[in-house]
């Protein structure tokens, strides 16, 4: 819409007008401004107030700017009441709500008042259920925000289990859409929970507690609840400004800014944006307490929905369908947050070993020669690297199950000589199939129409047809309907025969088509035009995707979008499995809660900018606390043309996160970590190394997510939860509790800057312990070009192996500990071992597993599984100890002493053993 004028109602298109305190003048109309999406004639007091914010301003805009409002609302409470664009007074107070204009930046200038006209009142007393009670809501007036409200509707609180509290607002009399994930609790009695649910006294507020320190988690007042058929809004305060979590966006800060910030909510084909909403939906957040206790919510709804972060400090869920529908988990550590979120919506899968090894991808390549070039001079620079991804430029003319026999001429021979060099292979797939290819040519097209597999039109009968990558228009599978599943398992397990891969990579699934809605055009209808549309990019719900009363197995695309990829991902994991016979390898970029259980995520379409590389810190991060480990971003960006020093400290970060991938953009240069000369193959392969030596670490972390539920990567904060210090730090993170990374993340820094937390810190390089003068405090430390900083805490022992190119060569290698002592001279860590990519091996028990600790001098190793033979022939070769106070006077191995010269020790308190001992035995070794 640039170059038109704005009016009351409109704003101008694209990503970029939600974020908080953005100006915008109109070039057509220069006596108007824009601020967040409202309009305002500009005049000199605007001006001066611009002025005097730095050129900002927020909320609702009205012309008495410094208006004094005696006796509304404390600004830091207000709840917008206006929360589309386009708010003035007289649409405000027509609302029976309060204007007054503010200079806090973002404020709602349109709220509701403290005596507010809408909301719900308890109507008679609660009742008992088997798992919890229920009581009656009933609409307090008529006035009405959006129309077609719902009275009575019942709050129902479950209580799950002791630490999983389900609370829901619902129509007991008209089933409404509810996502069909199934989250069932034996049930709890209310005396064995550590959570208690009350109404206020006087029954205005539905109240959640932690029993054991009284703190209140949830405080909703009824008076600010919204029920109508399509708006639902709740109100919570929060006990801390701590809060982290909502997804998917690339947010700037881990910790998130509480000062009216708006998050929209609804998967959307979009490169990361700053406020913009990505292609996953998440509405979790994890709130750590005063007291440093932590617990964690889901609203589990998948309709477009928006969520304001406001300082009193509160949150204010909308959405505009389903139900509401709650699940708190009480921790009340971080970690175990996290681990009673993935109980409730599934363990994140066990990734195959060869998976944690570095991936090498680009759209692009457009010949096997030029790809065949790429892997030669990584093989010339021996950079570790074992698996070849293959974007959509392998296909012919882009259709799905074909690849381009001209320009990949040879390929089906060139993966299988991959497999044969250890290496595997990851295909892309798209979720639209091309319509207009001649008739009898394109099987996956008329196997599809024969089995009745695509989205429909708003009729139910005739395909929703849309464009995208394919030539001519295109059609979208359904995956919710069991007939997909089938036509899909079909498609993939014969295209095995063709191209012998290894995983797929699921893209686009949000599902994206090139137009807004399908052909032609979506109709005016309330489901496609909803009274309210939440703070999502271009206020729309068609762009890029499908109409909304498009029609799904599961019902209206209106409530299903955000499920697509979801619903894509368990058939494809499963598909994989049976053409592989191997552990799946799945990579979606639409995700959902949940889809953990089944795929590895990436952060999407990233830009070649430092911002990018910093913000990947707090994605991975996120993507941990949303039960999807399996994470990481596209090294040196997918997006333009990268730099050479960007690339560089990008392959350094990029060598720790889970998921660790090389991928780029058509048209940009190449980026693989060989093709920028010697000295930067060096660098990166030395990084790479390091991450294959410690995979069996990493490894060990993901076996322990599986089963145990937690994280793989996590914050500072998440361990020194009771430092508020590591509350906002997001420029480093931990793998597991052991080991931190502290990347450089600023062109041109030599140095960084690193918070070192309450522990024993060692540095990995030099093993040299960390002054104790550096703890609780922010240290400047070097980072020359060829080096990322990398800490051990003090109290962990690191299972290693020797690294080689790929991790086929690797796993035969020899194992050393890597054993870094706290204060009190003691440590513990385990290495889990199994064959890497076998199908349930876990719950096969076809498994090693070993707990080691250290202490009063002395390393005890538990065997607690031996059932994986094909660890007897593996060997420990070399035992680090950092911390030791004194040097040794002799050393045993399993009761025999070892001779003098297989042992060095430094002043520093670092001493190595050279040792050769079976892997799958007990592993004693006594310091006198």
């Amino acid at each position: 819409m640039r170059g038109e004028c704005w009016t009351e109602s409109s704003q101008p298109v694209g990503p970029d007008t939600a974020p908080p305190t953005e100006v915008e003048t109109n070039a057509a109309c220069p006596e108007l401004v824009q601020v967040n999406s409202q309009i305002i004639p500009v005049n000199s007091s605007l001006q001066k107030m611009i002025m005097r914010h730095g050129g900002t301003l927020g909320g609702c805009l009205g012309e008495e700017q410094d208006a004094q409002c005696p006796g509304s609302v404390a600004v830091q409470k207000r709840i917008d009441c206006h929360p589309q664009p386009g708010a003035s007074r007289e649409a405000c107070e027509a609302r029976g709500c309060t204007w007054c204009s503010s200079d806090v930046p973002n404020a709602p200038w349109c709220f509701f008042p403290e005596n507010s006209p809408y909301g719900y009142a308890r109507s008679g007393s609660p009742e008992q259920t088997a798992k919890g009670w229920r009581v009656t809501l009933n609409k307090r007036q008529a006035l009405s925000l959006f129309g077609n409200d719902i009275s009575p509707i019942v709050f129902e609180v479950e209580f799950q289990t002791k630490d999983r509290l389900r609370f829901r607002l619902y129509d007991p009399n008209a089933q409404r859409f509810e996502v069909p994930l199934k989250i069932d609790g034996p049930g709890v009695t209310a005396e064995e929970a550590n959570y208690e649910v009350e109404f206020s006294d006087d029954s205005t507020h539905l109240k959640i507690k932690r029993k054991s320190t009284g703190t209140v988690l949830w405080d909703s007042p009824l008076v600010d609840l919204f029920f109508s058929n399509q708006f639902l809004q709740i109100t919570t305060a929060v006990p801390s400004t701590s809060v982290y979590g909502f997804g998917e966006h690339e947010h700037p800060t881990f910790k998130h800014n509480m000062d009216f910030v708006t998050y929209g909510m609804y998967a959307r084909d979009q490169a990361p944006t700053s406020f913009a909403n990505l292609y996953g939906v998440h509405p979790f957040y994890m709130c750590v307490e005063p007291d440093a206790n932590a617990h964690g919510v889901l609203l589990l709804n998948s309709n477009a929905q928006d969520v304001t972060l406001s300082p009193n400090p509160s949150l204010t869920f909308r959405t505009i369908g389903g139900i509401l529908d709650f699940y708190l988990f009480m921790g009340p550590t971080p970690e175990n947050v996290v681990q009673q979120y993935t109980e409730a919506i599934g363990r994140p899968h066990m990734p195959a070993y060869w998976a944690l090894g570095f991936q090498l991808s680009r759209w692009g390549y457009n010949s096997l020669d030029v790809l065949k070039e790429t892997v030669d001079r990584m093989k010339r620079y021996d950079i570790p690297y074992d698996v070849q991804h293959y974007d959509i430029d392998y296909m012919e003319r882009r259709l799905d199950f074909t690849y381009d026999k001209v320009n990949f001429a040879g390929l089906p021979e060139f993966i299988k000589e991959m497999k044969k060099n250890g290496k595997h292979n990851i295909l892309i797939l798209d979720p639209f199939i091309a319509k207009d290819e001649e008739p009898g040519t394109y099987r996956p097209y008329e196997l599809g129409q024969e089995m009745g597999v695509w989205v429909n039109n708003s009729d139910g009968v005739t395909p929703a047809v849309g464009q995208a990558w394919p030539p001519g228009d295109c059609v979208f599978p359904d995956y919710s309907n069991p007939r997909t599943v089938e036509w899909w398992t079909q498609l993939c397990l014969e295209f095995k025969d063709v191209l012998d891969y290894d995983g797929i990579w699921i893209d686009m699934n949000e599902p994206s088509n090139f137009m807004r809605g399908q052909i032609p055009g979506c109709a005016d209808t309330e489901i496609n035009n909803p009274p309210y549309t939440p703070s999502i990019s271009d206020r729309s719900l068609a762009e890029k995707t499908l109409c909304p009363d498009s029609k799904t197995y599961l019902g209206d695309h209106y409530n299903t979008h955000s499920l697509f990829g979801w619903a894509q991902t368990e058939p494809t994991y499963n598909a994989v499995k049976q053409a592989t016979g191997k552990r799946p390898y799945v990579l979606s970029r639409s995700t959902f809660v949940g889809s953990g259980k089944h795929t590895a995520h990436w952060l999407g379409d990233n830009f070649s900018l430092w911002k990018d590389l910093r913000r990947s810190v707090i994605g991975i991060m996120e993507f941990n606390l949303f039960g999807i480990p399996f994470i990481g971003a596209d090294i040196c960006g997918f997006n333009w043309n990268t730099t050479y020093e960007l690339c560089l400290r990008w392959m350094q970060l990029g060598s720790f996160y889970p998921f660790s991938r090389n991928h780029n953009s058509e048209g940009n240069i190449e980026q693989d970590p060989a093709v920028f000369g010697d000295e930067f193959a060096k660098i990166s392969r030395a990084t790479l190394r390091i991450r294959y030596s410690l995979l069996p670490y990493l490894y060990t972390l993901f076996y322990e997510s599986h089963v145990h539920g937690g994280t793989v990567v996590r914050s500072l904060m998440h361990e020194f939860t009771s430092d508020p210090e590591t509350h906002g730090i997001d420029t480093a993170f931990l793998w597991g509790s052991a080991f931190m990374i502290a990347p450089v993340l600023e062109e041109g820094a030599r140095t960084v800057d690193v918070y070192f937390p309450d522990a024993q810190w060692f540095d990995y390089y030099t093993g040299l312990k960390v002054p104790s003068s550096w703890k609780k405090s922010h240290v400047t430390v070097s980072a020359p070009l060829s080096k990322i900083p990398l800490y051990i805490r003090g109290g962990n022992i690191l299972p290693q192996q020797a690294p080689a190119t790929t991790t086929t060569e690797s796993r035969l290698n020899p194992f050393g500990l890597l054993i870094a002592l706290d204060e009190q001279g003691e440590a513990s860590g385990s290495l889990f071992w199994d064959d890497g990519d076998s199908i349930d091996t876990i719950e096969n028990e076809n498994y090693f597993l070993a707990k080691y600790t250290f202490s009063k001098g002395q390393l005890k190793t538990e065997i607690v599984k031996d059932g994986y033979r094909g660890a007897d022939t593996l060997k420990y070769n070399k035992i680090t100890i950092l911390g030791l106070k004194l040097r040794p006077q002799a050393v045993s191995l399993n009761g025999k002493s070892i001779r003098g010269d297989a042992v060095t020790y430094e002043m520093s308190g670092k001493l190595v053993l050279r040792i050769s001992a079976p892997l799958t035995k007990e592993l004693n070794i006594k310091f006198y």
